[in-house]
């Protein structure tokens, strides 16, 4: 099935599928995977450090000659070396969340690097889009790690009749009926994460994944409501810490508790006091996958859901 929207003409891409740029999680394998399997890879720079991220970088270029991105946190402290180094080597995307990147918008766009930046409410899309960005994520509060208010469901429609660039859907799709729906609408594209936090390429420690592959429908909650900043993560012992530290209003303890977590959970496999960030559809994730059969299962499911809707609703 060909679905080809601006966002795939924007991106040079076979499929309006992105992969969320997750922090300790999205590393050039499985942006490399993804990309070769016709969608966006991106590399979760998070905190790295820049040589790091350059050597991601390098190795993602080298396994694939196909676009790919990396995905800024502008609340990280080296932002600035890491956009100078993203400059230097130069990608296709840059995906960027915690902020606005109208500062890095003009020399991105002059070495031709597309700038999409998240966006949980209309009036920062708008901003965001009068600024310059070539789309528009949409993530809805369902997505796994930090969040806004407001569900995809809502959230989205609205940013579509908000902004003229491409809005992209995130928060909540791991399959073909969701990716149907985005598209409903009005995105012109898709992100997910949690769903492919189970590809075989994704590097994150396996014991993550078979906790992923046991979640249920209700076992993720959020934290953080305290610092400003929510957090949606699969319940453990590090989650019910936070919740009782949020509860009790105690943002500084809450963030030290919470520092160096994520890293501890994918990296390490600490499922009991890592943070296990994912999104409310990790009961949706049921196995364990190569990126570009997963890529290949949702186009299927969605070509399926489009083409039964006639019947089913009696048109």
């Amino acid at each position: 099935m060909a679905l080809t929207t601006r966002l795939t003409r924007l991106l040079g891409i076979e499929h309006p599928i992105i992969q969320g740029g997750m922090a300790w999680t999205a590393t050039w394998e499985l942006a490399a995977a993804v990309s070769n399997a016709g969608g966006l890879g991106i590399i979760g720079a998070g905190q790295m450090p820049t040589d790091l991220l350059r050597e991601q970088i390098r190795s993602a270029k080298s396994a694939t000659d196909r676009p790919f991105g990396v995905n800024l946190m502008l609340l990280t402290p080296h932002i600035d070396e890491l956009v100078q180094m993203v400059l230097d080597e130069g990608v296709c995307v840059v995906t960027t969340g915690a902020g606005n990147p109208g500062k890095y918008m003009t020399a991105l766009q002059d070495k031709g690097i597309k700038v999409i930046p998240i966006a949980p409410s209309t009036a920062l899309a708008r901003r965001l889009a009068q600024g310059g960005a070539d789309a528009i994520i949409g993530e809805g509060m369902e997505a796994g790690g930090h969040i806004g208010e407001l569900t995809t469901m809502v959230l989205v429609p609205q940013l579509v009749d908000a902004v003229s660039v491409p809005v992209i859907a995130a928060g909540g799709i791991a399959d073909g009926r969701g990716m149907a729906a985005a598209f409903a609408l009005g995105a012109e594209g898709v992100q997910l994460g949690t769903r492919f936090m189970c590809a075989d390429e994704c590097t994150i420690h396996p014991d993550v994944k078979q906790r992923l592959l046991r979640a249920k429908d209700r076992d993720t909650m959020v934290t953080g409501y305290s610092t400003g900043h929510p957090v949606r993560a699969l319940k453990n012992k590090l989650a019910k810490q936070l919740d009782e530290l949020d509860r009790a209003n105690k943002p500084e303890e809450l963030e030290a508790l919470g520092a160096g977590k994520l890293a501890l959970a994918m990296r390490m496999g600490d499922c009991d006091m890592g943070s296990l960030m994912a999104g409310q559809c990790a009961a949706m994730v049921t196995e364990i996958q190569p990126a570009a059969a997963i890529i290949a299962e949702l186009l299927a499911e969605t070509e399926s859901v489009l083409s039964g809707l006639p019947a089913r609703v009696g048109l």
